[in-house]
C-alpha cells in the first residue's frame, strides 16, 4: 500500500513542478468538457439538414455549420468524444497486454523470458501503418470503434512490453523481492504488490505516447477514407470537409474545428509526455531533491 501511495505522489509532484505537466492537463480537460458536452447535444450525429447549411460562425453557430446542414460545434463534441474513446481503448488494450507479457518474461525468466521476446519481437518488425491500411481496406466502412480500437491495441504492445521486462529484470534482483519469494509469495501477487507500484510513472509515459499512436492512425485511417465515414471522429470530420472541398468554398470554419481538437489533443499530449520524462529522468529527479535535503 505504501508504494501504491508513492505513486499516487507521481501526479502531485508533476503538477508541483512542472508547468508543461500543468497546461497539458488543462487543455485535456478543456477537450474532456468539449467530449462532455455530446452528452446535452439536441442532434443525433448522424443527421443531415436539421440546420441551415453552409453559415459561418455566428451566436446561433458558434462554429457555423456544414455543407450537409449539420452543427459543426455539436459535431465536435461527437468528434472528440469518440476519438478519445477510441485511443483509450487502445492504450487500455496494448498496455495491458504490454505490462503482462513484459512482467512475467521479467520475472520469471528462462523460457518465458526468451518465448515472450520473440513474440514481442516479432510484431515489433510488423510495418503497423501499411498493415493497418490493409486490414481497414478489407473491412472499409464496416469497423466499429470498439473494433478499431482492439486492432490499434494488439499492434501496439510490443515496445511497451521490452520497457517493462527491463524495469521488472532489474526489480527481480532486489532486496524486497527476495523477501517476498523467502516468505511464498506467488508470481502473480509479487508482480502486482512489489513490482507494480515502480512500473506505474514509466506505464504513465507509455499510455501517453499510446495516445498519440491512436489518434493518429484514427486521423490517418480517415482522411484516407479507410475507417467507418459514418461516425462521427477528429479524422471522419476532416475527410468530410475536404470532400466537400471547404478549401476552394471557403467555409474554413468547418476544417477549423477538428483540426484545432487534434492540434491541442497533441499539444496537451506532448506536454504530459516530456513532463513525464523529465521526472522519470534521473538527473532531473535529484535536481528536485536538492531543496528539500536543503530545507531539512
Amino acid at each position: 500500500m505504501e508504494r501504491y501511495r508513492a505513486a499516487t505522489g507521481v501526479v502531485r509532484d508533476l503538477f508541483r513542478y512542472s508547468p508543461a505537466f500543468r497546461s497539458g492537463v488543462v487543455i485535456l480537460l478543456i477537450l474532456l468538457v468539449l467530449a462532455a458536452l455530446a452528452v446535452f447535444s439536441p442532434y443525433d450525429p448522424s443527421d443531415v439538414h436539421v440546420v441551415p447549411m453552409n453559415r459561418p460562425p455566428s451566436a446561433q453557430f458558434p462554429f457555423g455549420t456544414t455543407s450537409l446542414g449539420q452543427d459543426v460545434f455539436w459535431l465536435t463534441t461527437f468528434a472528440i468524444r469518440n476519438s478519445l474513446l477510441v485511443a483509450g481503448l487502445a492504450v487500455l488494450i496494448g498496455r495491458s497486454i504490454g505490462v503482462v507479457l513484459g512482467s512475467l518474461a521479467g520475472y520469471l525468466g528462462g523460457v518465458t523470458d526468451r518465448v515472450l521476446s520473440s513474440l514481442a519481437d516479432s510484431f515489433i518488425v510488423i510495418p503497423r501503418l501499411p498493415l493497418l491500411m490493409l486490414i481497414a481496406f478489407i473491412l472499409k466502412g464496416t469497423l466499429t470503434l470498439p473494433e478499431l480500437a482492439l486492432l490499434l491495441g494488439l499492434l501496439d504492445w510490443a515496445w511497451p512490453s521490452k520497457r517493462y521486462r527491463a524495469q521488472i529484470l532489474s526489480l527481480r534482483e532486489e532486496e524486497f523481492t527476495q523477501t517476498a519469494t523467502f516468505a511464498g509469495m506467488g508470481t502473480l501477487r509479487i508482480i502486482l504488490q512489489e513490482h507494480l507500484p515502480f512500473v506505474i510513472p514509466f506505464l504513465l509515459a507509455d499510455a501517453v505516447s499510446g495516445f498519440l499512436y491512436a489518434i493518429g492512425m484514427e486521423v490517418t485511417l480517415s482522411i484516407l477514407g479507410l475507417s467507418n465515414l459514418q461516425i462521427p471522429t477528429i479524422g471522419t470530420m476532416i475527410y468530410w470537409a475536404t470532400y466537400y472541398q471547404v478549401l476552394l468554398t471557403r467555409q474554413l470554419w468547418w476544417l477549423a474545428a477538428p483540426v484545432a481538437a487534434a492540434v491541442l489533443l497533441v499539444v496537451a499530449l506532448y506536454y504530459l509526455s516530456t513532463s513525464l520524462g523529465e521526472y522519470l529522468d534521473p538527473r532531473t529527479r535529484l535536481a528536485r531533491l536538492a531543496p528539500r535535503q536543503a530545507g531539512a
